[in-house]
Formats: structure tokens, sequence, C-alpha cells
């Protein structure tokens, strides 16, 4: 089923086959040269956090898809509690988007999400045809799973407002080519609407 109405500007997404998938939003940012990504992270952790609440009500899938930070004997659970904890410098980031017991998660241990994980399956499942991309940092895991996701024949909205990168100008050449490399649509989020599908009339 096509997207409605999908331009740069603006989309609509018809909630069948459609599923949101935030990427390394659940992290402690704790490396030397984050504070630019933090600064840009925590505002865009409401924007994404919002985003989340309004695909969640439609019945659109939220898929954590997260770097495993190496440590190959944890899970998911253990990676949560531990970027969110007071000791954490992403806790505010990791904090507003920790995901609820309805969200799925995949690990990953490269820069797309694809790279040796289940993602690709679990989309099968669900029977994703488009995916809404969001986190950081734009210009690596966000853009590289962008481009796994189109080379697979999936439809690529990244919001431009519900991703961030170290620095803005990271920012928008990961969209530029997004946009233009990738046939991907990134209008903000607010001008993202999810429509349900309607239903056939009775006879």
């Amino acid at each position: 089923m096509p997207t409605r109405r999908a331009t740069r500007d603006r989309a609509t997404l018809p909630v069948r086959g459609t599923a949101l998938l935030l990427i390394d939003v659940i992290n402690d940012l704790d490396f030397e040269g984050a504070d630019g990504l933090i600064a840009a992270a925590e505002p865009m952790a409401a924007r994404l956090a919002a985003l989340k609440r309004r695909a969640t009500r439609h019945g659109v899938p939220s898929i954590y898809v997260n770097d495993n930070f190496g440590k190959w004997r944890s899970d998911f659970r253990q990676t949560v509690a531990h970027c969110t904890s007071a000791r954490s410098p992403g806790r505010r980031l990791s904090q507003a988007l920790a995901p609820t017991s309805r969200d799925y998660f995949v690990l990953k241990p490269k820069h797309s999400g694809f790279y040796d994980t289940t993602l690709d399956s679990m989309l099968r499942e669900l029977g994703i045809r488009r995916v809404v991309l969001t986190g950081l940092a734009g210009n690596i895991c966000v853009l590289f799973t962008a481009n796994d996701a189109y080379m697979r024949g999936l439809q690529v909205f990244v919001p431009s407002d519900c991703i961030a990168s170290n620095t803005p100008a990271d920012n928008d050449h990961a969209l530029r080519q997004i946009c233009t490399v990738l046939k991907g649509v990134t209008a903000p989020s607010p001008a993202l609407a999810f429509r349900a599908a309607r239903r056939a009339a009775r006879p």
C-alpha cells in the first residue's frame, strides 16, 4: 500500500505496515567529545517521546535498535538500567525514551541495525514495509540503518527533528543523503500523520 501524500514536507502513513525504530536512544553517552551530542539529544528526546506516544496510540509498533556497547554478556534490561542511572551522562535521554513492556528491541553490534541482527526477520514477521527511523547518531547509525532499509525495499522516513548528531552540519548532511540518495522523507515529526486502514463498508 503506497504512502499517502508523501513529500519532503509532510506525509500520511498507513498504520498497517509501518514501524517506528528508535536507534541507540538507550545510551550512556559516556565518551570523550559527547557534549555536543548530549546537547542535541536531550531536546530531541522530548520530540521523539511525543512521536512515540502518538505512534503507540495508533497501534504502530516501536522497535528499539540499540548498540550492545560490546557487552556480550548483558541484556537489554541491564543496558536500560545502566543508561538511566544517576551516573550516566545520557540519563535524561534514556529516561525520556525508556521502553515499555509492549515495545520490541534488537541489540546490534555495529552501526547498521540490520548488520548481524534479527531486525530483518522481525520486520518481515510484523509485515513492515515502511520504517520511521529516529535516534542517534544521525550521521552514523541512523544513516547506515536507513541505507540498509532502502536496499531492502523499505520506504524510509526520518523525521528531521527526531535525530541528533555531534554537530548540526553532520545532521544536515545525513538528512540530505537520506533525502536525495535514499529517496527518504525527512519531514519533521509534527508533519507525519498516522492513518488507520478504513473498514470495508457493510453490504
